[in-house]
């Protein structure tokens, strides 16, 4: 034993990626449908760094792993925050998670008084049970120790499994009505124009006129097929390539401009022929599909843009993502260039500009190490909090003309989970020694308090969504998911909530409350030490 801990000891590398590989093998352990995931990293770190205490690697490399996950997150969530801080649900959705977690605070900081335990503990616990490993880097970067580490790994499990259990009582207490909704795929219909009132018409005042969700991909006209010019005058009998994910939209349709006629378009393709590809070339992506400018000569119409496995009608507002798969109709000869113009490249779609990420994250640390002014505490800095915030203005922005900030979405998730990891990793380590005598002599009652701290959490959050805000139940599921953080309990709450309105949520909500956190730790520190 004293040869693997001396090993262990003088390989703090070896110890680092043994801790993430056993820590994702325990994680998957699943009891009843709770797993800990990448949490589990942390408990193995606890348990090597106890036994072997001079293992720890270096405390710069957690920061740096935590760093990459807060970029990533700040890059693919930063429409939907600033969405979420604007739009009536969203504002209410914020609302009812920012006074849940600022009680569960506020009751983990008075605790100290009450029951004598340390600031550092009770920091620790509103970290763990919010499953928030931002706010723990914020308490241990204020404090300048790793103590709060152990009320956070004490009841991190709680902040995993409690949220779900109280999901489950919800759904089982409220006994939702809530209808899985369909995939939303393309339908499409050639619709002959018979109705006079139409005729003589331009293509772009007609589209005024059609039912919403629809959009005209092509029209025929004497046996040729041609692209949807806005200022087509349209001609009794052309035959119009309508496009919807609503087949009653393309029957309402029908009924108002003519019939619905056997499918002579996509069978005649001399004159233009479909195909997909990949957006993945640095012109598309971020760029919005009005501001898409076509090689000289090129001339194409986008039918639609399948993203993951929902296809979307071509929007002039959309902004293509990389991995997007666009669909296209053009003539064959300007197929080559159409391929070159997006890209065409899977491979493209998991690059990532190192530029662009050097950036970000320079400018996010710089703005984190300004001190900002708080009366009677001497002032603080935002620390990592200042560079998610800085993600999420990119994440928005997307890009600055030849600086694209959004990252593919399998780039983007490699990183942050990496990032994750090797923080949880080297903070379980570098702690394992503490870990062990502070649970022996305070672990239970902190696993008491923890569970105090997460029922306010998920109590007052629920009540305000639900009772007070009227937030329908899916949504609400999204609310209280955001709050407290960890995606094990979004992919619980996807489960008794099948629509798309907990991840929307979740999306919205997540953000803000990591930076509400992070300040929460930050603001209770500077207020004891004054």
């Amino acid at each position: 034993m004293d040869q693997a801990r001396l090993f262990l000891e003088t390989q703090p590398l070896f110890t680092l990626f043994l801790t993430v590989a056993l820590g994702y093998i325990v994680g998957e352990i699943n009891v009843r449908g709770v797993c800990l995931g990448s949490g589990a990293v942390l408990f193995v770190g606890l348990a090597l760094g106890a036994f072997a205490p001079k293992s720890a690697p270096p405390a710069l490399l957690g920061t740096l792993g935590l760093l990459l996950f807060l970029y990533g997150i700040g890059i693919q969530y930063g429409a939907q925050f600033f969405r979420g801080l604007t739009s009536p649900m969203g504002i209410k959705a914020n609302a009812a998670a920012c006074a849940g977690v600022l009680a569960s605070g506020l009751v983990a900081w008075a605790l100290v008084p009450l029951t004598h335990i340390r600031l550092a503990d009770a920091l620790g616990m509103f970290a763990g049970t919010g499953t928030s490993t931002a706010s723990l880097q914020a308490t241990i970067a204020t404090l300048k120790n790793n103590d709060a580490a152990v009320g956070y790994s004490v009841t991190y499990p709680i902040g995993v499994a409690g949220p779900i259990l109280f999901l489950f009582a919800l759904k089982v207490l409220l006994k939702p009505r809530i209808d899985a909704p369909k995939a939303k795929l393309i339908d499409m219909a050639e619709i002959a124009l018979r109705n006079p009132a139409f005729v003589g018409l331009k293509l772009h005042d007609l589209t005024t006129r059609l039912p919403q969700g629809l959009a005209i991909a092509a029209v025929r006209r004497q046996h040729h097929n041609q692209l949807p010019d806005g200022d087509l005058v349209l001609q009794k009998d052309d035959v119009l390539l309508a496009t919807a994910t609503d087949p009653e939209v393309l029957r309402e349709t029908a009924a108002r401009c003519g019939e619905i006629q056997p499918g002579r378009m996509m069978s005649h393709r001399e004159d233009l022929d479909y195909m997909r590809v990949f957006a993945s070339s640095a012109l598309v992506v971020g760029m919005p599909l009005r501001d898409l400018r076509y090689p000289d000569g090129v001339s194409c119409a986008i039918a639609h843009v399948r993203r993951g496995d929902v296809d979307l009608l071509p929007n002039p507002d959309i902004v293509l993502e990389s991995g997007d798969r666009v669909g296209v109709l053009a003539n064959r000869a300007h197929m080559e260039a159409i391929r070159a113009f997006f890209g065409d490249s899977i491979k493209g779609t998991a690059d990532l500009s190192f530029i662009c990420l050097g950036i970000g994250a320079a400018a996010g640390l710089l703005a984190g190490a300004i001190k900002l002014p708080l009366p009677g505490t001497g002032g603080f800095s935002l620390g990592l909090a200042a560079l998610l915030i800085l993600a999420l203005c990119l994440g928005k922005i997307r890009r600055s003309g030849p600086f694209v900030w959004v990252m593919p979405l399998s780039a983007n998730l490699v990183l942050r989970n990496l990032g994750l990891t090797i923080f949880l990793a080297q903070v379980g380590i570098s702690c394992g020694p503490k870990f062990v005598d502070t649970v022996g002599a305070a672990g239970p009652l902190l696993l008491l308090y923890g569970v105090i701290v997460l029922l306010v959490l998920v109590g007052v959050t629920a009540l305000l969504a639900m009772a007070v805000f009227k937030l329908p139940f899916d949504t609400s599921v999204g609310v209280l998911c955001g709050a407290t953080g960890n995606p094990g309990i979004l992919a619980f709450g996807n489960r008794i909530a099948p629509t798309d309105r907990p991840d929307l949520m979740y999306a919205m909500i997540f953000p803000s409350m990591t930076i509400v956190k992070v300040l929460f730790a930050q603001l209770a520190i500077s207020l004891a030490g004054s």
